[in-house]
């Protein structure tokens, strides 16, 4: 039986509102992801994603000393959003898509389905680190720490849910989520340079937070203004 006080439950709660804040731009991201595939596989990329953190998260938390040293994580992930940001506008450029998320293909011998749940659940990784190193400075009870991260994770699936059908009512949005996508693989590089010691300063949390808010602000307000799409004008719903 855990020695459970309720100092424990004000932490979960403050574990549960750091999840958030560290992984507002990781919900954008597993959005614009899963987008590339039917409509009807959407909900299940997410949720088989959301089962795999659940699993990694308990790993990871075991392994944390060892994700302190795995800075490579943001150098791969960085590396892989800021290709995603490249690929998008200079399709647009050539006038092979306009505000469309590409669709998700087939890799590594797995179908498209299935390489949307791995790039989904590596992106969840990338994105993981911090919020573990977080969560394991706050508590040192490893069911505190689970049950913070998981009720967190869930929170960022709903959220998730809810981006995706916000995009599809509002196309216009995609380039701002591009946008974000390309900041977010900037900063994850410059947090690599950082924890590599080439760099001596990190970007504050609350600047990035604070710029991604603005650039997606500016995009929803952008995307109302050209109107909702044809065939989507009815109120959005959350993707279950």
């Amino acid at each position: 039986m855990p020695d459970i006080q309720l100092t424990d439950f004000l932490t979960i709660g403050l574990l549960v509102l750091l999840e958030g804040l560290l992984s507002a731009d990781n919900a954008l991201v597993l959005a614009i992801l899963v987008m590339g595939l039917p409509r009807s596989d959407q909900s299940r990329a997410l949720r088989y994603g959301l089962v795999a953190a659940f699993a990694f998260r308990l790993l990871a938390v075991v392994l944390a000393s060892f994700l302190m040293r795995a800075a490579w994580l943001k150098l791969i992930g960085g590396g892989y959003l800021l290709y995603l940001a490249i690929v998008h506008f200079s399709s647009r450029q050539s006038g092979e898509a306009h505000q469309s998320v590409p669709a998700a293909k087939a890799a590594w011998g797995l179908s498209a389905f299935w390489a949307t749940v791995v790039r989904v659940e590596f992106i969840n990784i990338a994105f993981s680190v911090d919020s573990i190193l977080v969560a394991v400075a706050v508590s040192s009870k490893l069911w505190v720490v689970m049950t913070g991260g998981i009720v967190g994770i869930i929170a960022m699936r709903v959220v998730a849910g809810q981006l995706i059908a916000l995009i599809r009512r509002y196309p216009a949005i995609v380039d701002g989520a591009f946008v974000i996508i390309g900041w977010v693989a900037i900063k994850l590089l410059l947090e690599y340079a950082f924890a590599m010691g080439w760099i001596a300063w990190e970007v504050p949390k609350t600047i990035s937070l604070g710029l991604i808010g603005l650039i997606f602000l500016a995009s929803y307000l952008y995307a109302r203004q050209k109107g909702p799409a044809p065939d989507d004008s009815k109120a959005p719903e959350e993707v279950g």
